[in-house]
Parts: C-alpha cells; sequence; structure tokens
C-alpha cells in the first residue's frame, strides 16, 4: 500500500474525516495521512449563495496549497447556504486538488427549519444558530445541521463523505478529465 499525505482545509474533525473517508473509499488500496491546516476561505463565515460557497472552496484548497505544497492530495469543504423559493437550502461544496488535476463536487442539499433560517438571514452562522436553537454545543464539529434534523440517520460527515466521493471522480477517470 502507497501512503498519500492529504492536506485538508480545516480544523474541523468532521470535515477531516469525511475526506479521508471519502479517498479511502475511492481508493481502497491506499493510506492516507490527514495534515488538517486551518486556511481563511476568503468568503463570509457563512456563505449565502452557491457560488460564494464554491468559491470559498476554491479559496481553501488554493490557500493550503500554498501554504504546503508537498502534499499529495488537497481537500477544501465549504458548507453554505441559498435562498430557494423563500426558503433557506443548506448544502457544501467540496474542492479537490492533485498534480494538475481538481474535483468539484456539492453534496445533497437540505432545507432548514424557518427559526434557524432566520438567525442565519439575520446573520448567524448556521453552527451557532443550529446550537441556540436546538440547544447544541459545537453541532458543527459534530452530525451538523442534518444530524440534528434527521434525528442521526444522516450526519454532516457522510453528508460530505459523498461529495467526496464525487469529486474524486476525475481522479478515478483521468483519461477522460
Amino acid at each position: 500500500m502507497s501512503s498519500k499525505k492529504v492536506v485538508v482545509a480545516s480544523a474541523n474533525p468532521v470535515k477531516v474525516q469525511a475526506a479521508l473517508a471519502g479517498l479511502q473509499r475511492m481508493f481502497p488500496h491506499d493510506q492516507f495521512e490527514a495534515v488538517p491546516l486551518e486556511v481563511p476561505s476568503g468568503v463570509a463565515d457563512q456563505p449565502m449563495t452557491d457560488q460564494e460557497t464554491l468559491q470559498g472552496a476554491l479559496n481553501r484548497v488554493e490557500n493550503a496549497f500554498t501554504q504546503r505544497p508537498e502534499a499529495d492530495f488537497w481537500i477544501g469543504l465549504e458548507g453554505g447556504v441559498e435562498q430557494v423559493h423563500h426558503e433557506l437550502a443548506s448544502f457544501a461544496w467540496v474542492v479537490v486538488k492533485a498534480g494538475t488535476t481538481w474535483g468539484k463536487a456539492r453534496s445533497g442539499t437540505f432545507f432548514l427549519p424557518q427559526k434557524v433560517a432566520d438567525l442565519v438571514n439575520q446573520g448567524v452562522e448556521l453552527g451557532p444558530a443550529n446550537d441556540q436553537i436546538f440547544s447544541q454545543v459545537n453541532s458543527k464539529q459534530k452530525g451538523g445541521a442534518i444530524g440534528i434534523l434527521s434525528h442521526g440517520a444522516l450526519g454532516r460527515k457522510e453528508l460530505y463523505e459523498q461529495a467526496v466521493v464525487l469529486a474524486l471522480v476525475p481522479f478515478q477517470n483521468p483519461e477522460l478529465y
């Protein structure tokens, strides 16, 4: 088994675990060593559009690459929200870089309850808004909004892991990308 160094552009353990789990699913014969690295996203703490969220993930990868260019993979995960038909949708973008190849994917989307959406629309980041409404502590480093709302049937790690797998498709098919 070869061992590959992965710079995950976050110190959030949920994001680090999702990145490693997605890589392991796509490359089961490799071993991966995560290097969590807190880097700026260059966007608001709570991205409010699809484009801003994608830009945050792209910026995280670029900033991680600049700080730690010796890795095999760089992964940026950025959670965001966007107004859709008078409701606030929640999702994440994942961006992966290795060599000259880039992969991008968006997670599944779900809608936030109105009480949470109201706080987010007032400028409160989604994690603290969830903590306030659901009497949680640091939920964004646990199951996140989806974990709370699905009563544990789906957690933030699993939601992000699937997007990591999707973002790795170009690396499994280099002749096509």
